[in-house]
C-alpha cells in the first residue's frame, strides 16, 4: 500500500455524487457481465469518481476491485486517492512477483503489461475480482486482460470513448456509455478553466499518413523542423503568450530540441522532455516547470496523460493530428482551474481546431460510441481537403512484398482530374488504380496465393486510395465506400487471378 501522505480526500462535487450513484445503479441493476463506460472531460475528476465507485462496490459487494491503468504515475495517483478515502489498496508493480496478503486488500492498481505477465504465469494471480476499472480505456492494450475476468463487471473510463485502434471499437466490449457533464458546463459551472482559442494559418503539406492513421512523425519532423515553422511559432507565443507558463506540443524529438534552441537564444526559459529522460531527469525539469513563473517546457509525447500542472496557462499545438482524442488530451493539460485562472490559451499550429472544431464545443459521444467510423469519417471531412496535401506512408516491411515506389508513382487525385481533362469518366481512375495494385504485386511474386496476402496486406492503402476518390467525386456515405471497397477488392483479386495463370501458360 502507498501512504496517502499529505494527499487529502475531496469532497465530490455534485455533479460528481450524481455520477458515482448512477455507475453503482447500472451495475446493480444489469448484474454480473456487464461492461460500462464513462466518459468526463480531462479535468473532470475521473480518478475521483471511479476511487469512489470502488469504495461503494466493496461496501455493497464485498468483493474486490481491480484497476487496471497504463502508466505507473496514474497508478501511483490513484493509490493516493483511494487510500485517502479509506480503502486499502495494494500497487502490482514490476518488482510484485506474487501476492501473498490478498485477504488484506479489498482493491489492486496494476499496469496492464506487468499485470498480463503475471496472468500468463498465473491466470488466478488477483482472484475475487468482481469489478475491474480500467483508466484510459480507449487504448487497446487493456484488451489482453479481459479474458481473465470474464464473469466481472468492467468499468471503462475515459475523456474520448474512441478507440485508438479503429478496427478494435469500444462497443465491442462495452455495452452502455454514461456521458458525463460536457466541457461548456464544466466551464460554466466553474470547475475548468476556459479556452482563449489563437489558430495560425500553416502549410501542411509533405505531411504523410501513416498505418496508425495519424501524420507520421517523420514528415511532421520535415514541416515542423524548418526554420520558418521555428520563426512562426516564436512569432505566436511572443504575440499571445509571453510570461505565461507554456506547454508546447510537438510530434518529434528533433523538432522539439529546435524548440528549445530558438527559444533559448531569445533569452526564454525553456526546458526539452521527452519519453527517453530518466526517471530522476523527468523529475527534475517538471520540478523545475512547476516552481518557474514564466517557464516553457516544450515536449513529446509524455505529458498528453498521467500530467497534473493546473498552473499551465498557455498551450501550444505544435504540431498537427488527425486523433481527436490526442487533440482533447493535450488541451486539457491547460484547463485546470485555479482560484486566479479561470481563462488559459491555445495557440494551434496545426489547423487542428478546423479540423475538430473548438475545444469547447458539444460532441455527440453517444453517436462516437455506437457509429465510431461515421463519426470520424464526418469529422475529418471538414478538413477543407487536407486529406489532398498528404500523402500515405507504408510501413518498412511491405517493400518486401511489394513495389512501393510503383505504388507511390499513382496518384489517385492526379489520375482522376486527367481523366476529367480527357473527357472520360471520372470512374477510369478506379480501373487504372486497380490496375496499378495489380502491377505492384505481380513485380513482386508470381504466385497466386502469396498475391492474395499482399492484397491483404495492402488493405489500409487501398481504402486511402478510395477514400481520396470519394473526396474527388463529393460523395463519401459509408454505404457507398463499402460498396466500391468490397467491388475493388473482388475485382483485384479477379486481375491477380488472371495474370498470374497467364504467366503460368507462358511457363
Amino acid at each position: 500500500m502507498i501512504d496517502s501522505g499529505l494527499f487529502e480526500a475531496k469532497k465530490l462535487y455534485p455533479f460528481q455524487e450524481k455520477t458515482v450513484t448512477t455507475i453503482i445503479d447500472e451495475l446493480d441493476k444489469n448484474g454480473a457481465d456487464f461492461n460500462l463506460l464513462f466518459q468526463l472531460p480531462t479535468g473532470g475528476g475521473k480518478t475521483v469518481i471511479f476511487s469512489e465507485a470502488a469504495k461503494r462496490y466493496i461496501q455493497k459487494y464485498q468483493k474486490k476491485v481491480l484497476i487496471l491503468t497504463h502508466r505507473i504515475e496514474l497508478s501511483i495517483q490513484t493509490s493516493r486517492q483511494l487510500s485517502a478515502i479509506g480503502i486499502d489498496n495494494k500497487v502490482i508493480s514490476s518488482d510484485v512477483k506474487h501476492l501473498t496478503d490478498e485477504s488484506h486488500y479489498p482493491c489492486y492498481i496494476a499496469m496492464v503489461e506487468t499485470l498480463n505477465n503475471r496472468l500468463q504465469e498465473n491466470e488466478n494471480f488477483v482472484d475475487g475480482v468482481g469489478l475491474v476499472i480500467v483508466d484510459e480505456t480507449h487504448y487497446n492494450s487493456f484488451r489482453k486482460i479481459f479474458q481473465y475476468y470474464a464473469g466481472a463487471n468492467i468499468l471503462g473510463v475515459t475523456a474520448t470513448p474512441l478507440s485508438s485502434n479503429k478496427t478494435l471499437p469500444l462497443n465491442d466490449h462495452y455495452n452502455k456509455l454514461i456521458v458525463g457533464e460536457s466541457i461548456s458546463s464544466l466551464i460554466q459551472g466553474g470547475y475548468l478553466s476556459d479556452a482563449e482559442t489563437f489558430t495560425y494559418d500553416v502549410n501542411l503539406h509533405g505531411l504523410k499518413i501513416g498505418t496508425n492513421g495519424d501524420f507520421t512523425v517523420s514528415s511532421s519532423e520535415l514541416v515542423y523542423g524548418n526554420y520558418f515553422m521555428q520563426e512562426k511559432l516564436l512569432f505566436a507565443y511572443e504575440e499571445v503568450a509571453v510570461g505565461t507558463k507554456t506547454l508546447i506540443f510537438n510530434s518529434g524529438i528533433e523538432t522539439s530540441l529546435r524548440v528549445e534552441e530558438t527559444f533559448k537564444k531569445r533569452g526564454y526559459r525553456i526546458r526539452h522532455l521527452d519519453s527517453t529522460f530518466s526517471d530522476k531527469d523527468r523529475k527534475d525539469v517538471l520540478h523545475w516547470f512547476k516552481h518557474t513563473p514564466d517557464a516553457i517546457l516544450t515536449s513529446v509525447g509524455i505529458l498528453t496523460t498521467g500530467f497534473d500542472e493546473p498552473t499551465v496557462e498557455t498551450i501550444i499545438l505544435n504540431r498537427a493530428t488527425r486523433s481527436l482524442t490526442l487533440y482533447h488530451q493535450m488541451i486539457g493539460r491547460g484547463s485546470r482551474r485555479l482560484p486566479n485562472k479561470d481563462k488559459f490559451r491555445l495557440i494551434d499550429l496545426g489547423n487542428n481546431v478546423r479540423r475538430f472544431g473548438l475545444w469547447q464545443d458539444y460532441i455527440n459521444w453517444q453517436d462516437a460510441f455506437r457509429f465510431p467510423d461515421r463519426f470520424l469519417e464526418s469529422r475529418l471531412s471538414e478538413d477543407d481537403d487536407l486529406e489532398f496535401e498528404v500523402e500515405f506512408e507504408f510501413p518498412k516491411h511491405m517493400e518486401d512484398l511489394v513495389d512501393t515506389q510503383f505504388l507511390e508513382s499513382f496518384s489517385m487525385r492526379d489520375v482522376y482530374y486527367d481523366c476529367l481533362d480527357k473527357g472520360d469518366k471520372g470512374k477510369q481512375a478506379v480501373d487504372l488504380s486497380l490496375l496499378n495494385h495489380s502491377e505492384g504485386i505481380i513485380r513482386m511474386t508470381k504466385n497466386f496465393d502469396k498475391a492474395l496476402k499482399v492484397q491483404e496486406a495492402l488493405q489500409e492503402h487501398i481504402e486511402h486510395r478510395l477514400k481520396t476518390y470519394t473526396k474527388c467525386i463529393a460523395k463519401s456515405t459509408p454505404n457507398y465506400f463499402k460498396y466500391l471497397l468490397e467491388t475493388y477488392n473482388r475485382q483485384l483479386r479477379q486481375e491477380l487471378r488472371m495474370a498470374l495463370d497467364d504467366i503460368d501458360d507462358e511457363d
